[in-house]
């Protein structure tokens, strides 16, 4: 969906760094100390819903995909869909109607106003709203969402200042609605067989991770009046911090339990390089006088942010779109018995890995962790992962991460991520701003939890089997 309103966007809504973070740190303490009059959603389970309405709020790249896999799961109904864009409002419509039948049958359109999603959301009450926009819409639509009575699911990041996501946090506990950030790696088999290892204590006590996004998509570019370059690449000029750091951070935070009763993030330091590829890249392919060759490309190409938690365990978070190298997300942990890494996947254990290595001297990968999955594979892989792998989005994640947002919501079970994950994780970037202006000084991160996060129980997916439920029918796309 297009931003709302992208002039303004530019003239108005200054994302220079020293703007974003002093009006993101500003209350923070504050915040922390005084409570929201609503209830802590930690564990929050909300009622069970045999048939989730399901709204959703911008269909281009991203959102088109959600529509079509949430459509083919049972016990959905997509009642609205939402866009700036009719071409695109219509063309998810019709994916949608023709893998539900008559389940799908009359979906309500809302396009052509960059505040029609306001409309649909009062005229059509959905249970559910999914939210695929410009990441600066991405908190006013998820709080004006739970306000209407809806549970809120977001793209990443959940929000871009640290002002919003307390507005957020705020507004979910007031509502009693979830709002969840869809961070769909989570998701991936490498991720949830980790998972699976560091619950067990095969690594032993984990003391570091590594998390990254490492992904070059100068090509966005392209983009210029519609779609994901028109907006994002904005952010790249005007911002310089670590933009995008969930994709690797969320499965390492969920390995370490961090925010879920054991640890929690503390403080962030962070500095970025110098900002040279953007510039080369426009200064190559458009003209002179093109509007990509009059901006002024702030965000250093590569971000390093260094977290230490409440414990003195330490995580290092990376972030490059710009530079030419292969993509990575790093997804390493570090244990006092062993290391499992990720981009290839490898495991090294102290004294080897029975058939096949004989110390941690050397990694095993590929047909080497064979006998590894066998004995660990998480149970909702084994459960799920042959019909995710066929339904695609990200090689399964995609798809496995919508279908337990629905299972969840059906069963009136806690969602695998709760609100204050979603904003703890995303705050990695407004932060990262500051420190990177402060010349890497370090950043206090906000306890969005009202040091709550003790008594929330860590996630507790690999033991959960909703034997109650029989598998959904999954309609052809």
């Amino acid at each position: 969906m297009k931003n709302i309103g992208r002039r303004n966007f530019l003239k108005k809504t200054s994302l220079s760094t020293a703007s974003l973070y002093l009006a993101g740190a500003v209350g923070c303490s504050e915040k922390e100390n005084n409570l929201s009059g609503g209830k802590y959603m930690g564990d929050f389970s909300a009622s069970k819903l045999d048939t989730v309405r399901i709204a959703l709020i911008g269909v281009g790249a991203r959102g088109s995909g959600h529509a079509k896999q949430l459509a083919s799961i049972e016990g959905t109904e997509i009642v609205a869909i939402a866009d700036v864009y009719e071409d695109l409002v219509d063309r998810s419509v019709a994916s949608c109607e023709v893998i539900g039948n008559e389940r799908h049958a009359a979906i309500a359109r809302y396009f052509g106003d960059e505040n029609i999603w306001k409309k649909m959301l009062s005229e059509v009450k959905p249970d559910a709203v999914f939210i695929s926009t410009n990441w600066k819409n991405h908190a006013t639509m998820a709080i004006e969402t739970m306000n209407q009575g809806a549970h809120a699911f977001v793209e990443v990041p959940i929000a871009v200042t640290l002002k919003e996501m307390w507005e957020i946090v705020d507004t979910s506990e007031q509502t009693q609605k979830h709002c969840m950030m869809m961070e769909n790696v989570n998701y991936g088999r490498e991720e949830l067989l980790y998972l699976n290892l560091c619950r067990q204590g095969v690594i032993g006590e984990i003391l570091h991770a590594e998390a990254a996004y490492i992904h070059e998509l100068r090509f966005q570019m392209e983009e210029q009046e519609r779609g994901t370059g028109s907006w994002r690449t904005h952010h790249y000029a005007e911002r310089n911090g670590n933009l995008y750091p969930t994709h690797g951070l969320g499965p390492v935070a969920q390995y370490m339990n961090l925010g879920r009763g054991e640890d929690q993030f503390n403080t962030l330091v962070s500095f970025s390089s110098p900002a040279r590829g953007r510039k080369a890249y426009a200064e190559k392919n458009y003209a002179a006088d093109h509007k990509w060759n009059a901006q002024d490309y702030k965000g250093g190409d590569m971000n390093t942010s260094i977290v230490k938690t409440t414990l003195g365990k330490t995580v290092m978070i990376q972030w490059d779109e710009t530079s030419p190298r292969p993509y990575s997300r790093h997804n390493l942990v570090q244990g006092t018995k062993g290391t499992l890494a990720g981009f290839p996947t490898r495991v090294a254990l102290e004294g080897g890995i029975e058939g096949a290595t004989d110390s941690h001297h050397r990694w095993a990968q590929g047909e080497q962790l064979d006998g590894l999955y066998q004995k660990h594979e998480h149970p909702m892989y084994k459960r799920l992962g042959a019909l995710a792998t066929k339904m695609g989005g990200h090689g399964g994640m995609d798809f496995m991460m919508l279908y337990r947002i629905v299972e969840c919501l059906r069963s009136g079970s806690p969602l695998d991520q709760n609100i204050y994950e979603g904003c703890l994780w995303s705050a990695v970037a407004p932060l990262s701003e500051a420190s990177v202006a402060q010349g890497g000084m370090p950043q206090k991160f906000p306890d969005f939890t009202r040091k709550q996060w003790k008594n929330t129980q860590p996630l507790n997916i690999i033991s959960v089997s909703y034997t109650h439920l029989t598998l959904p029918t999954i309609y052809s796309v």
